[in-house]
Parts: C-alpha cells; structure tokens; sequence
C-alpha cells in the first residue's frame, strides 16, 4: 500500500490540484497516524490480546481502504488515509509480537527475517502492481483491491491463528500518557508542514516538549504503555530502536522522491515508474531471510551497522540525480540501498525483540514499531520541508522542475548525513550475546 500510493501521487495531486505540501500530506497522514497509535495499541494488545487486536486492526484498515477510494476531496483522501493509520498501528504493534510469543530465542532471526522478507515482497510488489493499476483503472483501484484482501485475511486468521496471548492483563491502560504522546507527535509533524513559517517552528518545539513530557510522566505512571526503565537500563534495546529512528528518517522518503522523479523528470508512466521503483524492495526482500539467520549467530551491531554504511554510499550516489542520468545507474543505486536495508533492517529487529522478557514483548514490538513509523514521519517532513523552500508551495509543473531536482539533492545529501550517525548508534548497541 505504502509502495503504490507514492506511484499514485502525481496523478492524485493533479486530480486535487495538490500543491507540493498537500501532496506530501497524503503518505504523511497515514504515517502520524501509525506514529501516534502505535504504543497505545501495543499496551492494549498486551492487556486484552494480541491476536484480537491484530484481528480488528486488519478489519479497521480494510474499511478505511474502502473509504479512500470513495474520497471526493483531498481533505476526505487525507482523512481516510489517517484511518488507515489507525488500523495499521494495530497490525504492526501486535504482529511481530505474536511471531516473538511463539518462537525460541535461537529460531527468532530466521522468523523475523521471513516476516521482513514478507514486508519487502509487499513493497516490491507495490510499485508495480500500482503503476499497473493506476494507468488501467484509475487511482481508486489501488485502495479497492484492499477489501476483497482485508476480507481474506480476517477468515485466515480465523481458520489458521490459534490461542490468543496475553502479557498483561488485569493492567490499567495510561489514557493521559497515550493522549500526550499523540498530541506532541501531531505537533511536530504539522510543525515541519508549516516551516519556515515561525508557527511552524513553535509547533515543533511544543512536540519536542510534549514528547519529553511523556517520558516524565510514564515515569509516575502505575500502569505506563512504555516501561521507560527499558530506556534506562537496557543497553541494546536503547541502541536498536535509536538506529532504527535514524534508518527510518534517512530512508523513508526515497520512494516518495524517487517516484516524483521518475515521472516529473524522466517522463516516465506510473507504470514504468513503478518497474524501476521494484529493484530496492525486490533486493530487501531477497536478503531479508538470510541476513535474519545470520543474525542467531552473527552479532546485530556488525551486520546492522555494515547495512548503514552501505545506504550512506547509495544515498551520496542518489544525491548526484540529474536529468541526464541513466536509468540504469538509478536501478544500480537503488540495488545496493536495497541490500544495505535488508543487512539492518532483520538484525536490528531480532536484537530488539530479543532484548526483552517475554512480557514486554507487545510494548518493545510497539517501541520498534513507532520508532520505524516516526522515522518514516520525520522523513516525509524533511522531504515536504526542503521541497518547500526549494519549489515553494505550488504544483511541480515543468517551470519548476529544476528547483525541484535542487532539492531532491539536497534531501538525499541530509538523508546521507543522518544515515552516517546511524552508524555510530549502530555499533553504540554492544553485544546482544555476553563473549566468551
């Protein structure tokens, strides 16, 4: 879904007459949406049952598909997309948490490379199938097709998701620490849409300010959704989530500006777009199995932090874009981000994951969760912020084309800078397993 709505982009932002901010706002509303939700979702999940939350998350998301593609403004599309959020907080803070309830410490790698590599195979199928969809039967067709799937899905786990598992139950859920926590991200998300603006500045720092609120308050909460002790005394589990912050914000909106463009620049079709856009997930998905298997015997930090490396050099490449540039230098750029994800993205989930007890598995799969959906936030906001101030406010039309490849440079160039620090928290982690 993610995948296919950036193809889409272009041709909703021509529908709406969307400038380059409101444009932005419809992959940006789904992602505050699933940033906000997260944590509270995986303490409810922990409290009352995964596989229920789990359930209605699917039923939730598939329902708001259906009213995205009855949207008759861009208002009700954003609206929509923000529903699907919501929906999607409850699948991602309960699904790696049921695989982690289920299997041993020593087969966890491999089965969370599996559910990576399931993940990456959506993405790579996204582009395509959404290029493909978009050019035959319009826009819509990309959120139809997820309820006849939404339906699907709810009769499998029905026929084949036994038991249920519950971590904390009889626990009370923290309702002011929850509102907190969604109020200081929307602040800062909305702070960005509105930079330079000197609004927009206070905005942000409010979030940042509510945000450390939170974590003095779920400090005195009896019954936290985030044990902040796990930040305080849990080396790994700190330094996983901090890499996965920064992994998400430096990478997040490549496929977002990478699908502009491809079909603002290089004149490209959603469909042909959407072939080229496949090689970096395809790659994700490809290595995801082996590098989670490697992860049982080979420790997080190496191969996490030698993924990192590799996206700092393909991001430095992506930031030599012009439109001269040959397509097959972009599918070779995209070929070693691709890898380089698929060396993070299956370790760095496994160290998080098995970095916890058991109890705290709904909370830490959250924890990763949010870090990995504010991430994809804070890069969708440094991607809509640089895109205004270098195109402005205003539909990219071919006058603003070179304004526009100004600073698709310029956001690949920061992505690099913030990937390269997230080396450095990579290796920060230590060893998940004690040396001899």
């Amino acid at each position: 879904m993610s995948s296919s709505v950036n193809i889409a982009l272009p041709v909703i932002g021509q529908e709406f007459s969307l400038d380059t901010v409101l444009l932005g706002w419809v992959a940006s509303a789904y992602l505050l949406s699933v940033a906000m939700c997260l944590i509270p979702f995986g303490k409810i999940a922990d409290m009352h049952g995964r596989k229920r939350v789990f359930t209605y998350g699917i039923a939730f998301y598939t329902l708001a598909s259906l009213l995205c593609a009855l949207s008759t403004s861009a208002a009700m599309l954003i609206v929509s997309r923000a529903l699907q959020g919501v929906g999607c907080a409850m699948i991602f803070g309960t699904g790696v948490a049921i695989l982690t309830s289920v299997f041993p410490p020593g087969e966890r790698g491999r089965v969370l490379g599996m559910n990576v590599a399931a993940t990456y195979t959506g993405l790579s199928l996204g582009p395509f199938l959404g290029g493909f969809l978009t050019e035959s039967l319009g826009w819509r067709s990309l959120f139809l097709v997820n309820v006849p799937l939404g339906l699907i899905i709810i009769g499998l786990v029905f026929w084949g998701l036994k038991g249920e598992w519950i971590g904390a139950a009889g626990e009370a859920f923290d309702w002011i620490g929850s509102i907190v926590c969604a109020i200081s991200l929307a602040a800062m998300m909305y702070g960005l849409s509105l930079l330079p603006e000197v609004g927009g500045a206070w905005m942000v720092l409010g979030g940042v300010a509510g945000v450390a609120a939170f974590g003095w308050w779920e400090t005195k909460a009896d019954s936290p959704i985030l044990d902040v002790s796990l930040f305080g005394s849990n080396r790994v589990f700190v330094f996983s989530n901090l890499a996965a912050l920064i992994h998400y914000s430096a990478t997040s909106a490549i496929g977002f500006l990478l699908s502009l463009y491809l079909q603002y620049i290089k004149d490209l079709s959603p469909q042909s777009a959407g072939l080229v856009l496949v090689v970096q997930p395809a790659m994700m998905a490809v290595f995801s199995p082996l590098t989670g298997r490697l992860s049982d015997r080979i420790e997080a930090r190496t191969l996490a932090s030698a993924g990192m490396g590799l996206m700092v050099v393909a991001l430095l490449l992506l930031a030599s874009l012009g439109s001269g540039t040959p397509l097959g230098l972009i599918v070779a750029y995209q070929a070693i981000l691709g890898f380089g994800y698929a060396l993070f993205s299956s370790p760095n989930v496994n160290a998080v994951m098995s970095s916890v007890e058991g109890q705290f598995f709904g909370v830490a799969s959250a924890t990763l969760g949010t870090m990995r959906s504010t991430g994809m936030m804070l890069s969708m906001g440094v991607a809509t912020l640089i895109l205004a101030l270098t195109v402005g406010k205003v539909q990219i039309t071919p006058q603003h084309y070179g304004a526009f490849l100004v600073g698709l440079r310029m956001a690949f160039v920061v992505f690099a800078v913030l990937c390269f620090g997230g080396i450095f928290a990579s290796l920060s982690r230590g060893n998940m397993r004690p040396t001899a």
